[in-house]
């Protein structure tokens, strides 16, 4: 369905998958989990194999059942269950195991509002079990629930329906339930991924081990480009440009990040391209935007759609269900922004890689975007056309309503007065879900940014905008602001903004004793402070003294490459 597949065991690279202690809830944005993570040194947690997540540990004797893996979007939740089935299904591993069921809530959701017994549902997602009778006593089974994260039905672990028999018919979230608790098939195996922000819909006391997918360390980065890029001189090329800009580098944790860099580096740094070579989030995205829509055009589909209208759509569904917290999407969703679901394959052609429609076990129609990242671009580029081509504010636009609720309704008059209001946003988001948004949002107001649209727009507007007016109120909220998390986020929409004076304003900022304030844990220690002291030449700095002597490196500053020192 899309185009040329590729192997998974060609293209596979091991992840870092680690024991955790817990299922905690992370409320943290997600790429702030990324950069933290990619400070953290690998002896402070258990590594473990993905084809080992149902076996004990040395010194470990209780039997693992439940199996609940976390990671952040894209990090290789679902290749990872992908991986452990097709192993087991080439005889490789886990041969003790005769079943695998695996039951994706993206499709699970298309059930909501049945009544079915377990057999049954198993009947309608694996027709084979009509001639079987599943009993753990027989056979050793296991359930792999994929992307908690996207469950829309109700897991209500309070309920007293107790089923116990197969045969017994409830609604599928009831079903799900007990089979979790363990009333139903009680030693069935059971595997549960998730983004973060969501494993506490799970109560501890049902899981026996929590993993976490970590992504790509140092090492298994490289290895990723070295496989996925075929010409060796290429990649080591697109290497070493990724490792001088550090908030892109950081980034490749995250396995969708290297494909979506592969993609735009690739063809940048190819002898047949040439152009400004992306280094910040913003650049690479709209790259990476530009290259899918001249892909549909290479397909010759049908132009029933402009490209405006369809990235205007795409976009207005990116925001509101960004605001909603969603990553999965239905066909009511898509009607509501305009998007005629009849022609749905008309815009999955346009953006093959960005917005595609999966066709599931059940073989009914989700989409998504291939990453959240993808979504916020998009969601910042619909903001940002919105008031520079209409001059409509969509943070006002609607007073009866979802927006309504998070956005006052204050007139703005410019570019510079919509930023302010979008950066007091983001700070105020308790898990930062607007942050990265916030990023794309300002990257797109830079000259270079637009000229970059214009490749891909006929027309993106134009307005009266101030760059220092932005960065002054960013400069102002970082001095006021406690949090060290924050503040990091503001100092990467500096450098989105090309902020010419933004090493100076990381001095100041070091200095000011506002790190000595703040009560720091090992992961502020490993991710924010030295976040800042990156922009400023790789060092370790962890007292106000040592911050004295970053001084010097501000004398070899390139201040076309802010992150490339």
């Amino acid at each position: 369905m899309q185009g040329n597949p590729t192997l998974l065991n060609e293209i596979y690279t091991e992840l870092y998958i680690t024991e955790s202690e817990s299922g905690e809830i992370n409320n943290e944005h997600e790429v702030r989990q990324i950069e933290t993570q990619s400070r953290r040194a690998a002896t402070e947690d258990t590594a473990i194999k993905c084809n080992d997540i149902f076996r004990p540990l040395p010194g470990q004797h209780k039997p693992i059942r439940t199996v609940l893996t976390k990671g952040v979007a894209g990090i290789g939740k679902t290749v990872s269950v992908q991986k452990f089935i097709l192993d087991w299904a080439e005889g490789k591993e886990n041969q003790d195991i005769q079943l695998i069921f695996p039951l994706p809530f993206r499709e699970l959701n298309l059930m909501k509002g049945k009544k079915l017994s377990l057999s049954s549902l198993l009947h309608i997602f694996f027709p084979e079990t009509k001639k079987m009778k599943i009993s753990c006593d027989k056979y050793k089974v296991l359930f792999i629930f994929d992307g908690l994260d996207e469950c829309r039905l109700f897991l209500d672990f309070k309920s007293k329906v107790k089923l116990c028999k197969i045969s017994e018919s409830a609604s599928v979230d009831v079903l799900l339930m007990n089979l979790i608790v363990r009333n139903l098939l009680p030693s069935a195996l059971i595997w549960i991924t998730s983004r973060p922000a969501a494993v506490d819909l799970i109560p501890s006391k049902c899981v026996h081990r929590v993993t976490e997918v970590r992504g790509f360390n140092e090492p298994q980065k490289v290895e990723y480009f070295r496989k996925r890029i075929s010409d060796q001189s290429l990649a080591n090329r697109i290497i070493s440009h990724l490792k001088s800009s550090r908030s892109l580098y950081i980034m490749c944790h995250i396995p969708v990040f290297c494909w979506i860099s592969a993609t735009v580096l690739e063809k940048m740094l190819s002898q047949a391209e040439s152009g400004k070579i992306p280094k910040t989030l913003t650049q690479m995205y709209t790259h990476f935007l530009i290259i899918q829509t001249n892909i549909k055009h290479e397909k010759d589909y049908e132009k029933k759609v402009k490209d405006e209208d369809m990235i205007l759509r795409l976009g207005k569904l990116a925001f509101q269900q960004l605001v909603k917290g969603n990553l999965i999407f239905y066909d009511e969703d898509l009607r509501e922004c305009g998007i005629d679901v009849t022609e749905a394959s008309v815009y999955s052609g346009l953006c093959t890689q960005i917005f595609r429609e999966e066709f599931g076990l059940y073989q009914g129609k989700v989409f998504c975007f291939v990453h959240l990242s993808l979504q916020e671009h998009l969601a910042a580029l619909y903001v940002y056309l919105s008031f520079t081509i209409n001059n409509i504010n969509i943070f006002d636009q609607t007073k009866q309503g979802l927006l309504s609720k998070i956005f006052n309704q204050k007139k703005y008059n410019s570019l510079s007065d919509l930023h302010q209001r979008a950066v007091n946003e983001a700070l105020q988001s308790k898990n930062g879900h607007l942050d990265l948004f916030l990023r794309f949002f300002l990257g797109l107001s830079v000259e270079s940014n637009q000229t970059l649209l214009r490749k891909l727009l006929t027309q993106t507007g134009s307005c009266f905008y101030n760059k220092m007016e932005t960065v002054q109120y960013i400069k102002q909220k970082i001095r006021k602001n406690h949090s060290s998390e924050e503040s990091i986020n503001l100092f990467h929409c500096l450098n989105e903004l090309g902020d010419d004076l933004l090493m100076q304003e990381i001095q100041y900022y070091l200095k000011s004793g506002k790190i000595r304030e703040t009560k720091l844990s090992s992961s502020h220690l490993e991710g924010p402070l030295y976040t800042i002291t990156e922009y400023v030449g790789d060092h370790w700095t962890s007292t106000l003294e040592d911050a004295e002597r970053l001084e010097d490196d501000l004398a070899f500053v390139n201040h076309d490459d802010h992150l490339g020192i």
